[in-house]
């Protein structure tokens, strides 16, 4: 289990009944969580003090709606560490950071400054599905030159927001807007190679041409690509897997097939905890590997 006890800018406030109360910023929310059977540890009128509550359809991948307590931001800005980036209400419950995600950033941001430093060679990352690209500013803010793959035009913005706003602009990042698939088969035909590899698919969704992805069907092959950009002298890969049915040792497994030859591989969950030790929250599982 990795946990994320949270910081300044994010805390989950409670869980239970279905819901978590979190809040980002000075931003409160209520979403669902279908894993909180048990009983919220704060009342009633506290959760109903919240700012916004997703409503909708319940699925973490479904989409729904905000419904307000009163005037909300369009945006607002949030920290961790030196890093500045931008909360939004999404139509599918997110507000544009994973919180639990930050054990990641810890991990393979250290072992990118280790290789920069003694080494002095160059770190090439590639981040598939990078979203609002936190992982690539905290790659790039490490010493790494990252390669930022989405499929979403409106995510590569948000993502260039988030880089101007952590005055981030002349690091070496390559914002693409393409289907993760096809762009990984591309780099695997031109010889290319990377010393990190960053992999948060979803369990479905639609690149920029209508391409179709669901998650089993898909990972293999991607993973077999991906495997065949592994540089030779590689330093990790992180495989996290949100809203799924399944066991970590699922992609536990898959990458074994891959990478059991060397290195070390850990697989788990990631896990939010509560304030003042308060309960934990599985929000989904990973599988990462180094090369010590």
């Amino acid at each position: 289990m990795l946990e994320t006890g949270g910081w300044s800018d994010y805390a989950l406030l409670d869980s239970g009944h279905g819901r978590k109360l979190e809040r980002y910023g000075g931003i409160t929310v209520v979403r669902p969580e279908e894993q909180a059977i048990w009983a919220p540890r704060l009342d009633e009128r506290t959760w109903n003090a919240a700012d916004a509550e997703f409503t909708g359809n319940t699925d973490e991948e479904g989409a729904g709606r905000w419904k307000a307590r009163g005037k909300l931001p369009e945006s607002w800005v949030m920290a961790y560490e030196s890093l500045r980036f931008e909360g939004r209400f999404t139509s599918f419950r997110h507000v544009g950071v994973f919180p639990e995600q930050v054990v990641h950033w810890q991990w393979f941001s250290d072992l990118i400054a280790k290789a920069t430093s003694g080494a002095g060679r160059p770190v090439r990352v590639l981040n598939m599905f990078g979203y609002t690209g936190l992982a690539s500013l905290v790659a790039a803010s490490a010493g790494a030159h990252v390669t930022h793959v989405d499929a979403s035009k409106k995510a590569i913005e948000w993502a260039r927001r988030n880089q101007a706003l952590s005055g981030l602009e002349d690091r070496p990042i390559r914002w693409i807007c393409d289907d993760a698939v096809k762009f990984a088969a591309r780099e695997v035909r031109r010889g290319n190679a990377y010393d990190g590899i960053i992999l948060d698919p979803p369990k479905y969704g639609r690149g920029p041409k209508g391409e179709v992805w669901h998650l089993f069907e898909g990972l293999p092959g991607l993973l077999d690509d991906c495997r065949a950009l592994v540089s030779d002298t590689p330093l990790f890969f992180i495989l996290t897997a949100y809203s799924i049915r399944s066991s970590f040792l699922t992609l536990h497994e898959v990458m074994a097939d891959r990478f059991a030859d060397r290195g070390l591989l850990e697989s788990g969950e990631l896990v939010l905890r509560g304030l003042d030790g308060g309960r934990r929250l599985s929000t989904s599982l990973f599988t990462r590997w180094s090369n010590p």
